[in-house]
Order: structure tokens, then C-alpha cells, then sequence
């Protein structure tokens, strides 16, 4: 069957729970995503990295497919990354936990390919990402020129990060050749602003083209800067990310520091800072935000064999400024000054990952709204977490949100269908009290919600007053339970989804032609 006559085949009318009167459905078009992305200064972003994005020939078309990042910064680089929890984790997946565990959380440069996401494709998989690794290794230490100490070219200082379609094999020639053009030697031929090529630099232009390399079925390169302060110091921050479908992360810390059983297309994302940070604490820090952010949205359900997020901090943002003379550096295990330091950075960096976190849902593929679940009121955060990620990922909700339906009794049914966890004095399981929750939906322009439940009993519905707020393309979605959280702010979490439409369908019904 043609993909135009299954679309006409799934255009029909549906009714709410709550009105005899049916409502079309059809299909409308996903609305543009141009204006989340915009020029930024270039004082916004941290010092000593240089990147750029260029195009190798992974892709048919001629927009980025291949970005390098390095930092340039004298003072030592620390990395820290959360992985994907999927069995099948992809070659870069792996390779790059090695080099983070070998190199004890040391690393200067960062490779990324898009259109292929070298997963599953066994030991020449392997082979292919560890090429890349010290491919650009060679432009990490030819940048660094004599300053580079004997025998520190010995050890992998680049982590890899692959995106695509799964179960192919890299085109390992053509991204050679395209990491070998941008080492220092081969700047001269590389300096030109083309589609295809760009020499390594720090201007918006350089870190654009960077976040263009990321991109699949992206609509808009994704990348955010920040200015914070930690320990009276201030800082700079930024980074890109990708994601559009194949999005529902469950990301854990890398080995370097972790247990390996510590509990804990394709979401990729790497942030640069300037701020000294010990390798431990950005460990720490990261594993930290990238629970409340990276690890709390979905667009389609669906965990990815690549999903990956870095975090480099290269602390150059203390030279020049007479403060780094005592080698001071933010550290969670340190004097009281430092730990304080790392609370604010450990915060600036979740609210900084919950912001790049959203740009993927709302560029969820064929999305045409963001939506919020905010769960309270539940026994612990873990319970929080879960209800709402099973409300973000029910087909049958996401599907009224597109419908514009607000049909919540598919929320309570997802809601009750997710187990607790022992959290009672006695060892025992709480059970959610349906006469105590309360369902909500809130609007994003400011005005007067609408309950739907209260107190477990249905409310009198203004149908107009709900299809005034679905009709939005931002709204959320709270759930109140009633329970007795276990700590203070324990017992609540946000998730950030988005509708499924008949685009998505399309999208994914010929992705790999």
C-alpha cells in the first residue's frame, strides 16, 4: 500500500469521552521550528575550544555530516559522558567509555559523524570508531604543537559519538579524509566558509556548523550558551544536541568512576565549559542532570543503541584573572568553598541540559505540540519519574494530544498502570487512593487551567475551554496523587513529550530511503 493511501486510510473521527458529538481529524501540517534557533555571540561561549562541521560524504546531501571539537585550553581537560542503558550499544558507545576509563576522565577532543550510526555492526564496528578516535587524536596533538608533553600522544584523548541509520557500516575512508582536513597542516586548503568545508574555529559560524554535523532528521541545528557563576567565579557554557525520533533515553555514567552495575535515532549531545571541574565531581554532576533532563523526555518510546551525552570542561575560564594561582578548582569532595562551588555548577548544568533536553521534543518528528507532565504528590521521585514517562509514552495519549482531544482517562489509565516501588516503613508497596487525585490540564499563556478530575471525581468539562488549550502548541499536563512523599520534594517529577501525528509515520515509514 502507497504511504499516500495509508494516510488517507487513517484520517477519521473520533469522539471524546466526555461528547456525543464527533470530531474530525486530519491531518495538518507540523508547524516551523526556525525560530528556536538563532545567531549567539560569540562572547557567549567558553574559551579555548575550537570546532567546526563539515561535509565528508556520509550523506547524500551536502549539509554538515562530520564535526570535530577540541580544546586548546593549557590547563588539563576533564570529560565526563552517560551512555545508553540499550544492550546493543554501539561501537562509539563503547569506544568511548574506554577512553573515558583509560584516560581517567581526561580528554581534549570530540568526534561526531551523522547518517550512520556504526551499531551493531560487530568487530569491524570496532575497528572503524577506534580509527576515528585516533584519526582526530592527530589533530588534537598537531594543534597543541610542542606544548603537548613526551608520550601524551600515547594515550586516546577523543571520544566518538555516531548517529544514523543502524546496522551499516561507516563509509571509514571518506571520514579519514575529512578528519585529516582539518588538522593544522591542511588549514590553508581547509580555510574557505563552503558548504563542505571549514577550518576549526570559535565564531558562531564554527559552532553552528558543528551543531549542523549532529543532525539526522533534525528540522534545526540545537545549540544553547550560558553565563553562570560558581564559588564567586564566573563561567561560560555551552552545547548542541540532536534528537528527533528514537527518543526515550535511560543514559548512565560512564565507568570511569561508576560500579558496572551502578543503577542508572538517537539522542547525542556534548557541553563545553570553561570552569575547572575535577573529573569526579563532572562525573557526579552530569549523571545528576542528565537524570532530570536528558533521561525525563520522549518522543516516540523507543531507546536508541547510540544515545550520548559529553560534558568537557577545560577550566580556562580562570586564566587571566588572577584567580587560578592556588590551582583552585570546583570539587564536590573538597574544602567548603568548593562544594558549594559545585552545587551551583552541578545546577547550572541540569538547568542548562533540561533546556537543550526540551529542543529535542519539540523537534520530535512531525510534532505539533510540547507538552509537559508534571507528576506530584507520589511516594518518591522514582515513582514521580515512572508515572510520568508512562503518560509520555502512551500511544493512546500522545494521539488525543494530537487530536486535540482531551481525553483524560487515558492519562488516569496510564497513571494507575505503573507499579510503586517499596517505599513504606514496613517494607511494603503504597497504593494510589483514586478518590484523592486530581488531573489538570495548564495552559503556557498564563491563563486559568482547567481541572478535569478532582479528587477522583470527573469534573463538568467546558469542551470549549479544552479545545482552547489543546489547541495550543505548548501545554502541560499535572497529575496529583495525594500520597505522602517520603522527602521533601521527593515525590515529584517532570517529563517533556510531544503528540504523534500522521508525519511521524511518514517519516519513519521510509527512513532509511
Amino acid at each position: 500500500m502507497s504511504l499516500g493511501r495509508l494516510t488517507k486510510r487513517l484520517i477519521h473521527t473520533t469522539g471524546s469521552l466526555s461528547s456525543s458529538s464527533p470530531i474530525p481529524i486530519v491531518s495538518k501540517p507540523t508547524p516551523s521550528k526556525d525560530h528556536h534557533h538563532a545567531p549567539i555571540p560569540a562572547s557567549s561561549f567558553p574559551s579555548h575550544y575550537v570546532l567546526t562541521g563539515i561535509h565528508c560524504g556520509i550523506k547524500k546531501t551536502t549539509i554538515p555530516d562530520l564535526a570535530l571539537i577540541v580544546s586548546t585550553s593549557p590547563l588539563p581537560t576533564h570529560a565526563a559522558a552517560c551512555f545508553t542503558r540499550n544492550a546493543f550499544k554501539a561501537a562509539p558507545v563503547l569506544v568511548s567509555d574506554e577512553v573515558l576509563k583509560k584516560g581517567g576522565g581526561r580528554v581534549r577532543g570530540v568526534v561526531v559523524n551523522s547518517g550512520c550510526a556504526n551499531a551493531v555492526t560487530g568487530k569491524q564496528g570496532l575497528e572503524d570508531a577506534w580509527r576515528m578516535v585516533r584519526e582526530a587524536d592527530g589533530v588534537v596533538r598537531a594543534l597543541a604543537g610542542g606544548e603537548a608533553k613526551k608520550g601524551e600522544g600515547e594515550v586516546d584523548e577523543t571520544v566518538v559519538l555516531s548517529t544514523g541509520v543502524i546496522g551499516q557500516n561507516l563509509p571509514i575512508e571518506k571520514i579519514v579524509n575529512g578528519i585529516r582536513s582539518l588538522a593544522p597542516s591542511s588549514a590553508s586548503a581547509s580555510a574557505s566558509t563552503s558548504s563542505s568545508t571549514m577550518a576549526l574555529g570559535s565564531t558562531f559560524a564554527h559552532w553552528e556548523s558543528a551543531a549542523k554535523g549532529f543532525m539526522t532528521t533534525d528540522t534545526f541545528p540545537k545549540l544553547r550558551a550560558l553565563t553562570f557563576k560558581a564559588g564567586g567565579r564566573e563561567f561560560r557554557m555551552a552545547g548542541m544536541d540532536k534528537g528527533a525520533g528514537m527518543i526515550h533515553p535511560d543514559m548512565g555514567p560512564a565507568s570511569t568512576f561508576a560500579a558496572p552495575k551502578q543503577p542508572h535515532a538517537t539522542l547525542l549531545g556534548c557541553i563545553l565549559t570553561d570552569a575547572p571541574v575535577t573529573p569526579r565531581s563532572l562525573q557526579d554532576a552530569l549523571t545528576y542532570a542528565v537524570d532530570r533532563s536528558f533521561n525525563s523526555i520522549s518522543v516516540d518510546g523507543d531507546m536508541s543503541t547510540n544515545d550520548f551525552v559529553a560534558v568537557l570542561a577545560n577550566g580556562a575560564g580562570v586564566l587571566g584573572t588572577g584567580k587560578n594561582d592556588d590551582g583552585w578548582i570546583i570539587d564536590a569532595d573538597g574544602t567548603a568553598e568548593q562544594k558549594q562551588a559545585y552545587v551551583e555548577f552541578r545546577d547550572a548544568l541540569r538547568g542548562f541540559c533540561v533546556e537543550l533536553a526540551k529542543l529535542v521534543v519539540r523537534d520530535g518528528e512531525g510534532a505539533t505540540k510540547f507538552v509537559e507532565v508534571f507528576v506530584k504528590g507520589a511516594p518518591t521521585y522514582r515513582d514521580a519519574h515512572a508515572i510520568a514517562s508512562r503518560i509520555s509514552t502512551s500511544a493512546l495519549v500522545k494521539t488525543a494530544l494530537y487530536g486535540e482531544d482531551a481525553n483524560w482517562g487515558r492519562i488516569l489509565a496510564a497513571t494507575g498502570s505503573v507499579g510503586l516501588t517499596p517505599s513504606n516503613a514496613d517494607g511494603s508497596t503504597p497504593a494510589i487512593d483514586p478518590t484523592r487525585v486530581n488531573v489538570t490540564f495548564i495552559p503556557s499563556d498564563g491563563s486559568k487551567p482547567l481541572p478535569v478530575l478532582v479528587n477522583g471525581e470527573p469534573e463538568k468539562v467546558d469542551e470549549a475551554r479544552a479545545s482552547e488549550i489543546l489547541g495550543l502548541e505548548e501545554f502541560g499536563i499535572l497529575v496529583e496523587l495525594g500520597m505522602e512523599p517520603k522527602g521533601e520534594g521527593e515525590g515529584e517529577a517532570k517529563y517533556w513529550t510531544c503528540d504523534f501525528s500522521y508525519e511521524y509515520v511518514r517519516i519513519n515509514g521510509d527512513y532509511r530511503s
